[in-house]
């Protein structure tokens, strides 16, 4: 099998090093990857988000599936263009990347299909942004503030906080923008990210992650695109395991399919646990970017069959999958100043080790590997548990020099301590 992936960071970087483990796939193209990715697979400079520009490349390649990465080409279409032209395709077409697209619409999915999720509210004129935020604040008997873009913001567009101006601040500046905002009750106790493969109504999860979107140890500092993460989850039941599957993402799968948008590829169910059971903070349309890097490292079936089977439509016949056991966890390397405007440029060492994967990186003319975004690398770890894995990513991060660079040092930790019970909530 021919493969194409659409993306150029550490989670299409995952996804090429599992692809090549699969005997059935015998080439891998990437277009338009990164300094990393080159070592895995033959790369190609392509607009990602031109639907015309990446069936051309994959027709070129004789590609058999194409793997897409990002949310934005799946947002826009590109999906529903490579479909168009023949190709088995693993992302959803436009009409259900929505779900991603549109908080607005994946509430509206939510409330259809009786899953539980956060009050919410949209505000689109800045006249009426005050009020909202009085509904929605601690003085409504909320613990915090949630306020997000309504559209794709790569992970950044959500604010959390006790502090109203930080609030009024980050609304008012989306619409000046012309972003409607989307006010949220908080939902407290521990997240779940959990994948799962989607071909229609047959509904196949991954192991759960738990990612850290705080750019500080402690969860301190602004948002970001995702700073670690780590799986399988130790405090986290068989059972709410199931009950996420059974009461959430299945019943996501069939609304779409009744509203003619059936969804293809993989959806990403972001969660809370909370005092009522779990409750959606928010549904992606794709891998995410960083539990991707450790969910991989643990997938002992053939990656490149499972995602064909879904982008042709027989995921139902694909057998039960294999995990390896043990523990994975993903430690983000960023650029200075990072999730501000990163400094770039700048030379890296130890990063073509094991374990090492690349987002934004590119190499120089003279050989030389140097960053050219925010969040730089990704570093996996394995062991037999999760301390065992955290171990492992923290001793690889030692060789890594670049400079200005900082990373999480608690990625995992308060898990592997036993700090995270669901008795508590």
């Amino acid at each position: 099998m021919r493969v194409l992936v659409i993306g150029s960071g550490a989670r299409e970087h995952a996804l090429l090093l599992a692809l090549s483990r699969d005997p059935g796939v015998d080439y891998l193209a990437v277009a338009p990857g990164n300094a990393g990715t080159a070592a895995v697979a033959e790369q190609h400079d392509v607009d990602a988000t031109s639907g015309d520009a990446v069936v051309a490349l994959a027709q070129r390649l004789n590609a058999d599936l194409v793997v897409i990465g990002p949310e934005v080409p799946l947002v826009l279409g590109v999906g529903d263009a490579l479909r168009k032209a023949g190709i088995a395709t693993f992302g959803p077409s436009k009409a259900a990347a929505r779900i991603e697209g549109s908080k607005a619409f994946a509430k509206d999915v939510m409330t259809v299909a009786g899953v539980r999720t956060a009050t919410s509210e949209i505000v689109d004129n800045p006249a009426h942004l005050d009020a909202a935020l009085d509904r929605f604040g601690p003085p409504a008997g909320q613990r915090a503030w949630v306020v997000k873009d309504d559209g794709l913001a790569a992970g950044k567009g959500v604010v959390v906080t006790v502090d109203r101006d930080a609030a009024r601040a980050h609304a008012a500046e989306l619409l000046e923008t012309g972003h409607p905002v989307l006010l949220e009750s908080f939902l407290d106790g521990p997240e779940v990210s959990l994948f799962c493969v989607v071909d229609g109504e047959t509904v196949v999860p991954l192991l759960p992650a738990q990612d850290f979107k705080r750019v500080g140890d402690n969860d301190t500092g602004p948002n970001t695109g995702g700073m670690g993460a780590y799986t399988p989850l130790p405090w986290l039941p068989a059972e709410v395991l199931t009950q996420i599957v059974e009461e959430v993402v299945k019943p996501v799968a069939a609304e779409m399919v009744s509203r003619g948008s059936a969804f293809s590829g993989l959806l990403y169910a972001g969660l809370a646990i909370t005092s009522n059971g779990p409750a959606v903070v928010e549904f992606n349309c794709r891998f995410g970017d960083p539990e991707t890097q450790a969910v991989l490292a643990l997938l002992d079936s053939p990656l490149g069959t499972l995602l064909h089977a879904a982008a042709t439509g027989t995921l139902a016949d694909h057998p039960p999958l294999r995990w390896r056991d043990g523990s994975a966890v993903t430690v983000v390397v960023a650029a200075e100043n990072y999730p501000g405007r990163p400094r770039v440029g700048d030379v890296i060492t130890g990063s073509e080790a094991e374990g090492v994967l690349h987002a934004g990186t590119s190499r120089r003319d003279d050989g030389a590997i140097v960053s050219s975004g925010g969040r730089v690398l990704s570093v996996v770890g394995t062991g037999t548990d999760l301390a065992a894995a955290r171990a492992d990513a923290y001793r690889r991060i030692e060789s890594i020099r670049l400079p200005g660079s900082h990373f999480r040092t608690d990625i995992g930790l308060a898990a592997a301590e036993g700090r995270i019970s669901l008795g508590d909530q």
